[in-house]
């Protein structure tokens, strides 16, 4: 069974009484007429889910069933870079179908509607008679396949590749179940297709991304497979899977939606969930080597001002600083009346970023279950006046579903947030490595300091990636330049927050890495000099050792030195580098912010 991330804040459901959370989309769906009896399956074959859509497998792992409303960011993670399985929910089959049997009525009956029997954009007004609407699908994909730049990564392809099947699921884009199917196929059998990652603009879709996405589904287009890229026809040669041919409307339903958007936010944030909490272990290290104090952490302190962020930062710095001999040593102490604001104000920062992180999470809760392509069917009717035109008696509606703004902003937001985390980072590393101001640690954290500059320019790499950060997070939703002849004038560029995103990042991936790496060395440094010489019983020289860190904090450090030493003399650093920042991305310090569960309420 596939379980969801330890820190539980990547699926969370909002409030059940919000109409977009996922507890009532799966009631909205529950609502629905249930499908007719089919062979073999019993009339609620998914009453037997692993929690609210996972099902068990011949083999018992876990296989994320698509229903369009309840997918989740640990489930997109789970297919995307896990390779998990996936399936169509047997009752999203029957919504599927009866979504279908309306388009084709439509077509059969030569009824003028937007997508189905027209030209698309600017040529909404250019009807297409049914003996071409199988050349129009072909023509949409290949006329529309356009990007360009370096392919995108296998796991944002993956992630689109689910997305995708998932808003089909939902039953409202008029098309066959075997798109499904064979997106679903496409993910089990390796086949990901080139995407290059520039050429949308977030509005009508991700349209050239999604065109690329779609196009070897019809045998054309390239895919990388096993490593090796090749013609999207001979992959399918390769696995046996038949090239499809596209029926009405469904070249519309394949490359219409928000999905390379979301599937780089998904991504995002479920890497930064991890960050962020590894970022809370960075700040505690940090704190402990320069003496600082626990005291502004207090749970009744933030309670004054109870932003759910803050309040779970300063428990998670608890956490991590409890039972410090190091820290109880100095409490007492007049060294310093107050810490900087990187180090005091840790709580209000990193909480902030937080709360910005759950606004994106909320963002995608929605958009993930949705349906994003253009127009939407609506097979009970009634969505729209039976005698409006181009509705095909009310059940079709063209709206703005595809349009980007709404992720456009979250990652904006989010983009922005995550570079915060990485400038008070920075922060704490200048502090570190100045003499000035890191409580009497030798300069650059340099044993013998002068003839060997220790770890100055590490910091000098830190403010780099800080200072490229500020360029990055310009708000990409702020532009828009109209397209399809005017008639889409206004776009959300949404893609372009989703990848300036991605690299603020990587960028605060590396300084978290950067701030534990020069944190274990003056922690390693301090301690040593607390170190209190002493005589043995039989008069030979003894030593009284350091009071100890707090436990969370120790147990970070003890991680950090088994994969890196610590600094003695001047060496090259980028296998330092390295093998810390394949702890910080593999999540392998995020856990020690965790209280166990002794079944004892956690003060918050």
């Amino acid at each position: 069974m596939l379980t969801r991330p330890a820190e539980g804040a990547a699926d969370r459901d909002t409030d059940a009484g919000e109409p977009g959370c996922p507890a009532r989309r799966r009631a909205m769906l529950a609502a629905m007429t249930q499908p007719p009896a089919r062979p073999g399956l019993s009339p609620r074959d998914h009453d037997q889910l692993v929690g609210p859509h996972r099902a068990p497998d011949e083999a018992g792992a876990g296989v994320v069933v698509l229903t369009g409303a309840d997918l989740t960011i640990a489930d997109v993670e789970a297919v995307a870079r896990g390779g998990a399985p996936a399936r169509l929910d047997v009752h999203a089959r029957a919504r599927m179908d009866e979504a279908r049997a309306v388009v084709e009525r439509l077509v059969a009956a030569g009824e003028v509607v937007y997508g189905i029997t027209t030209g698309f954009g600017d040529l909404a007004s250019t009807y297409i008679p049914p003996a071409d609407a199988r050349q129009l699908q072909e023509n949409l994909l290949v006329s529309h396949a356009v990007g360009v730049g370096a392919p995108l990564p296998r796991d944002v392809v993956r992630a689109m590749l689910l997305l995708r099947a998932n808003t089909l699921a939902l039953g409202h884009s008029g098309c066959r179940p075997v798109l499904v199917d064979r997106l679903l196929a496409f993910l089990e059998a390796g086949i990901h297709p080139v995407v290059p990652a520039q050429g949308s603009v977030g509005a009508s879709g991700d349209l050239a991304p999604l065109a690329h996405l779609a196009l070897p589904l019809i045998g054309r287009g390239e895919v990388e497979l096993g490593g090796q890229v090749m013609p999207g026809l001979l992959a399918l040669r390769e696995t046996g899977i038949e090239p499809l041919t596209l029926e009405a409307k469904e070249g519309l339903a394949l490359l219409n939606g928000t999905q390379l958007m979301s599937a780089l936010g998904a991504l995002l944030l479920a890497d930064a969930d991890r960050l962020a909490r590894t970022a809370s272990v960075a700040a505690a290290q940090s704190v402990e080597a320069l003496l600082g104090t626990d005291v502004p952490y207090a749970a009744a302190y933030q309670l004054a001002r109870p932003h759910p962020g803050q309040i779970a930062v300063a428990a998670e710095l608890r956490h991590l600083l409890r039972d410090s001999g190091l820290m109880a040593a100095h409490h007492g102490s007049t060294h310093k009346v107050q810490d900087p604001y990187s180090l005091r104000c840790v709580p209000q920062v990193h909480g902030a970023i937080r709360d910005a992180l759950d606004y994106l999470r909320r963002v995608l809760d929605v958009e993930l279950n949705s349906a994003t392509d253009n127009p939407l069917v609506f097979p009970e009717g009634g969505a729209a006046a039976a005698d409006v035109a181009a509705t095909g008696g009310g059940l079709v509606i063209s709206g703005g579903n595809f349009h980007g703004e709404p992720i456009a902003l979250a990652l904006d937001f989010a983009k922005l947030a995550i570079a915060e985390l990485g400038a008070i980072s920075e922060r704490r590393i200048a502090l570190l490595v100045d003499a000035r101001l890191n409580g009497g640690l030798p300069p650059f954290l340099a044993p013998a300091s002068g003839l060997n500059s220790g770890m100055m320019i590490v910091q000098y790499t830190a403010a780099a990636l800080a200072s490229e950060n500020k360029v990055l997070v310009h708000p990409a939703s702020a532009d828009s330049i109209p397209t399809s002849a005017n008639q889409e004038d206004h776009v959300s560029m949404g893609p372009i927050a989703g990848r300036h995103a991605r690299d603020v990042l990587t960028n605060v991936e590396r300084i978290i890495a950067l701030e534990l790496l020069v944190g274990a060395q003056a922690l390693d440094l301090r301690l040593a000099m607390l170190t209190t010489p002493a005589m043995a019983a039989d008069g030979a020289p003894d030593a009284i050792p350091s009071p100890a860190p707090g436990r969370g904090v120790a147990e970070a450090h003890r991680r950090i030195r088994s994969v890196v030493a610590p600094l003695l003399v001047d060496r090259e650093m980028g296998a330092d580098i390295a093998a810390v920042l394949a702890l910080v991305r593999g999540g392998e310090l995020a856990d020690l912010v965790d209280a166990p569960d002794d079944g004892r309420p956690q003060v918050a």
